[in-house]
């Protein structure tokens, strides 16, 4: 049977600094919250977009991105983006020169990450997650524009939350179905047919390519029951 040598001394020396350090990054986390919290929480109702750091400025995804920010915009909704260059620089940036608040939830990486310019109000996190939280809580909808690894992520935490019912069902819009379409068509060919979704759950998101058609549906959604949250989804909303 194998079994792990004994610590030395310098060794629980440095594991005793470690999970001191550990402990206090709570309040790290707890700060994060409170600050964004009160910074969001009168923004309403606000739209989070997402999509790629690495579409340039010339790139049609960027032109698509800053039209559909504008239109929101316009139309009286707020837009949250991850405050970054690429898709979020052009979601800020449509957004900034409409008339509802440009917000950008920033995050400070190695590489790809820097600020762009176009913010109303900007937030700095230090942790995923707590940023994570705040681009559920605070949106009506969400639009994903293509992207990788982090959009991805952020699109399956939103189908994650709504198909459990962590969170409210809101719009989850993704944009340019020849990008998205073969992910659909894996959705409904291999996770429907492996059972491990629900074919309902597909439902859970559309595909639409025009700007106006993207607004359109928000305000389609909420018709009947107004932007705000309940008081019930309040509450659901308290345990993200």
């Amino acid at each position: 049977m194998h079994k792990l040598p004994p610590l030395a001394t310098t060794e629980k020396t440095t594991q005793a600094k470690y999970n001191a350090r550990e402990s206090w990054r709570m309040f790290e986390i707890m700060s994060e919250f409170v600050s964004s919290t009160e910074l969001l929480s009168c923004i309403r109702p606000a739209v989070s977009i997402f999509g790629s750091a690495r579409t340039p400025p010339d790139h049609p995804n960027y032109e698509l991105t800053e039209r559909i920010a504008r239109k929101l915009s316009d139309a009286g909704f707020a837009v949250l983006s991850g405050g970054g260059p690429g898709v979020m620089e052009a979601a800020n940036k449509g957004a900034f020169y409409g008339t509802s608040p440009s917000i950008g939830l920033n995050i400070q990486l190695p590489h790809e990450q820097h600020d762009n310019p176009y913010q109303d109000i900007s937030v700095s996190f230090s942790h995923f997650f707590v940023r994570k939280v705040m681009f559920v809580k605070y949106a009506s909808a969400y639009v994903v524009m293509p992207g990788g690894f982090g959009t991805l992520d952020e699109l399956m935490e939103a189908l994650t939350l709504v198909q459990t019912g962590k969170t409210r069902k809101i719009p989850i819009i993704l944009v340019q179905s020849s990008f998205w379409n073969g992910l659909i068509d894996w959705f409904r060919d291999t996770l429907v047919r492996e059972k491990t979704i629900s074919p309902d759950d597909l439902n859970l998101i559309k595909i639409i390519d025009d700007p106006e058609k993207v607004v359109c549906a928000i305000f389609d959604h909420y018709e009947t029951q107004g932007f705000e949250p309940t008081a019930h989804e309040r509450e659901i909303q308290l345990y993200l």
